[in-house]
């Protein structure tokens, strides 16, 4: 399931937004909200108890600072669209291989802890989920050809599963598993909470939004 969920949460997703055409990200905020308050509180109550169970002092600290600095590198290529932001122009037909790259690379250390924490998988789903129905919606709406949206769309869908399985076959990987874990929840961290963040808008209360966020944390809790 760690394989074939990750894989068909992005290809249905696809598949929705090509069938429906939505064509308003705003409409998946909530979704979006509810991913990153799941996502956040997935890696506090499961992740990061084991890292540190494994390995105590600064030294873990390191590599989740790492990971933060990681992803926000990652992002001077994506602009974002590990938290709900695409930009692609309307004019451009060539592939996108900064956003893919980027993306990918995300998604791969997003595999890495699946293999020893089955739990991260609902989270990581419905993450992906989220952000594959934003990317899609903006894929649809360039001037990319559909094959190229469907390219892009399956090289990135097998990027999680190969992370997982990079970490159970690499020894470099397996030997240094809790230090990759720490990145990835550097990683995990910065995009949770930034979605957090932008979805407040402008700071102002709202209620639906509040509940959805208060409804991930406590699925999170007792998964």
């Amino acid at each position: 399931m760690i394989y074939i969920l990750p894989i068909l949460g992005v290809l249905l997703s696809f598949l929705f937004v090509y069938l429906y055409k939505p064509n308003k990200k705003e409409h998946f905020r909530l979704l979006l909200a509810f991913s990153g308050a799941f996502l956040l509180a997935l890696t506090i109550f499961e992740l990061l108890p084991e890292v540190y169970e494994d390995h105590s002092g600064k030294h873990i600290g390191i590599y989740i600072m790492l990971g933060i600095l990681l992803q926000i590198f990652l992002e001077f290529f994506s602009k974002g669209a590990e938290h709900g932001h695409v930009h692609l122009s309307n004019s451009n037909t060539n592939f996108p291989w900064l956003l893919l790259g980027s993306l990918s690379l995300h998604a791969l250390l997003e595999g890495v802890p699946l293999s020893e924490n089955n739990s991260l998988i609902y989270g990581i789903l419905v993450h992906k989920i989220a952000i594959a129905i934003i990317l899609s919606i903006f894929l649809m709406g360039s001037k990319l050809k559909l094959t190229t949206s469907i390219i892009f769309i399956l090289l990135f869908s097998v990027m999680t599963p190969l992370g997982t399985y990079l970490s159970q076959s690499m020894n470099f990987i397996m030997d240094n598993l809790v230090f990759i874990n720490a990145m990835v929840i550097g990683v995990l961290l910065h995009i949770s909470t930034i979605i957090l963040f932008e979805s407040s808008e402008g700071h102002k209360f709202n209620l639906r939004k509040l509940t959805v966020i208060l409804f991930g944390i406590i699925i999170a809790y007792f998964l």
